[in-house]
């Protein structure tokens, strides 16, 4: 029997086909009972804070990187998540991710650059001046969060090891810690999980690297102790608890585009025009309104518009997706 409990919401629009196909068998075998479990009691379980959470991280608040929507709930930005290394449920990360080491820490940039260097992670919050942005995250399954983060843009950090010109890609590692982390067992993903970003994408003011949210160092669900943060695209771009930067000559191959590369594109723009194969993209339902609340119109770069259309002029983003 699987230790994991089941999402809130229907397996199928949560993960690509073949995945979700699987695991009925185990739904199965956990019982009627299991299949009745809902997103509120879901959401009721324990919170695992982890020891990043236990301190303040402030920042300070930046008018630029603000949206005006009311902030998402701090328990659900905390109990309601996708880190598939904690299990395929929605809960499975506050409830397994507390075991996660996060002290001691250390980060490893590498690649093209002229000054490959590995971080502790008190370092890096030192590198620039930490300050607090407001972001909209937008999940492919079509819910979305508004999430205050803490932290700066990875420019920051990119400049100080001085990309070669042959630097085109940053490659972002999250790490792997099997006794700690249940979900590595089911290999649904080839870990470690792998995610990029073309270089004028990383190099963009709004992509964050992350250190805090809600003026706290970030709980381990939600990818203590460092994590980035690219709000013009869908949530599973930003991976969570990096261990390495790679910069890189060629496109690299990242984690959902090699398990269902029909569905999970390189780019990942919030595109509410191009339809996910499974369901449309051009709603969304904003986490804490309720599950049965009226869904809302999904904008075009998650609203951020204005400030990145200017990266993708002139390329088709059905191809591009």
């Amino acid at each position: 029997m699987s230790r994991f409990r089941l999402p809130p919401i229907p397996s199928s629009e949560i993960t690509p086909e073949h995945i979700w196909e699987s695991r009925r068998a185990w739904m199965k075998r956990a019982g009627q009972s299991a299949l009745a479990v809902g997103a509120g009691s879901l959401l009721a379980g324990r919170v695992s804070w982890g020891q990043p959470a236990d301190g303040v991280l402030a920042g300070t608040p930046n008018p630029r990187y603000r949206v005006d929507d009311a902030l998402t709930a701090e328990k659900d930005v905390s109990g309601y998540n996708n880190f598939y290394e904690f299990g395929t449920g929605k809960s499975d990360p506050m409830e397994y991710a507390g075991r996660m080491q996060t002290r001691p820490w250390a980060l490893r940039i590498d690649g093209e650059v002229e000054k490959p260097v590995t971080l502790d992670i008190d370092d890096l919050q030192k590198l620039a001046a930490l300050e607090e942005r407001v972001y909209r995250l937008r999940c492919v399954e079509a819910w979305s969060m508004v999430i205050p983060w803490s932290g700066y843009s990875l420019s920051a950090l990119l400049g100080r090891v001085k990309p070669t010109s042959r630097a085109k890609y940053v490659q972002f590692i999250s790490a792997v810690q099997p006794d700690r982390m249940p979900g590595l067992s089911a290999r649904i993903i080839n870990w470690p999980y792998r995610e990029g970003l073309r270089m004028d994408e990383a190099m963009h003011p709004l992509t964050m690297l992350v250190f805090g949210v809600y003026g706290k160092r970030l709980p381990n669900q939600n990818g203590a102790p460092v994590r980035v943060a690219i709000p013009w695209k869908y949530g599973f771009k930003s991976g969570k608890s990096i261990v390495g930067i790679r910069l890189l000559e060629k496109q690299p191959l990242t984690s959902w585009s090699e398990i269902a590369p029909n569905e999970y594109g390189f780019y990942a723009n919030v595109n509410p025009t191009v339809p996910h194969p499974r369901w449309s993209q051009a709603t969304e339902r904003r986490i804490g309104s309720g599950f049965f609340a009226p869904r809302v119109a999904t904008l075009m770069y998650n609203s951020y518009g204005d400030q990145v259309a200017g990266l993708y002029a002139g390329m088709d983003l059905r191809a591009h997706y």
